[in-house]
């Protein structure tokens, strides 16, 4: 498994093998595209009852969709944003996607967890997204806040799951 260079992520596109919508050449780094956040958010509604975390927990339930073009994230608090781009993989690419490091030293964790994006998929990334800094944040859509690392596999699969076509936080 090797991770794509710029000139590689390059020829996938050409080829099909990697469609992103809306595909930003000036966005691509070394090893990496930047991805922009969206105006649509996911806010934790104040709930004063505990929750079991298990499948069956469904994070609709306890958030509220909220489409602006700007949000602040106080500390300690957690968000879920979405990106403006659809990343669509062929079926022998894999990828990973990360926060960037302007974010992380301002204590913004732009993608908490499950950064592992599956073969095959076809959807805009959800972020989880945390303030752990000391000072609230405002966040704006078409900000470039993480990036999206493309891997080769070794043999072939299909992402079906649950998330296999979000197009919301």
């Amino acid at each position: 498994m090797s991770i794509l260079t710029k000139n590689e992520i390059l020829k996938e596109v050409r080829k099909g093998s990697i469609k992103i919508v809306p595909f930003n050449k000036s966005a691509l780094g070394p090893g990496s595209i930047d991805l922009t956040l969206s105006n649509k958010f996911r806010v934790f509604k104040k709930l004063k009852k505990v929750m079991d975390a298990n499948e069956n927990l469904n994070y609709q339930d306890i958030t509220k969709l909220v489409t602006t073009d700007s949000i602040i994230v106080k500390p300690g608090e957690t968000i879920l944003g979405i990106t403006q781009e659809k990343i669509t993989l062929a079926s022998n690419l894999c990828g990973w996607l990360e926060g960037r490091s302007r974010f992380a030293r301002l204590g913004l964790l732009v993608h908490i967890s499950a950064s592992f994006m599956q073969p095959g998929i076809s959807n805009r990334q959800v972020l989880e997204i945390s303030n752990m800094g000391a000072v609230s944040l405002r966040l704006h859509a078409g900000t470039k806040m993480c990036q999206f690392i493309f891997q080769k596999t070794i043999g072939k699969a299909k992402y079906s799951g649950r998330f296999v076509d979000q197009k919301e936080p």
